[in-house]
């Protein structure tokens, strides 16, 4: 996320799913990295295209997910790459395709 211009502080904690809960992010949408950004949370290894877009729209939602860790998402780059989805995770906890990959 830093090669993509964004200020990025780090927290090393313990388990990610207290910081799911407290800043609204459904556990069905569980990675290994939980980020906030203003009103924003932001779960997995998301595209830095897929973040910029999302933070230039400003949707009524909570956030961005990629759940799991999928192979050839940014940071799981190797010899495969699977396809995968950006969730845009709505309000209700919901969600709806964002960006597919």
């Amino acid at each position: 996320m830093k090669a993509n211009g964004f200020t990025v502080n780090v927290e090393v904690v313990p388990n990610t799913a207290v910081y799911r809960q407290k800043f609204g992010m459904p556990d069905r949408f569980a990675s290994c990295h939980t980020t906030v950004a203003g009103k924003y949370t932001f779960e997995g290894h998301i595209p830095a295209a897929d973040v910029k877009r999302f933070l230039a729209e400003k949707p009524a939602a909570r956030g961005l997910a990629v759940p799991g860790m999928p192979l050839g998402s940014p940071g799981m780059e190797g010899v495969r790459s699977d396809p995968y989805q950006t969730l845009l995770v709505t309000e209700d906890g919901g969600s709806k395709v964002f960006e597919k990959h």
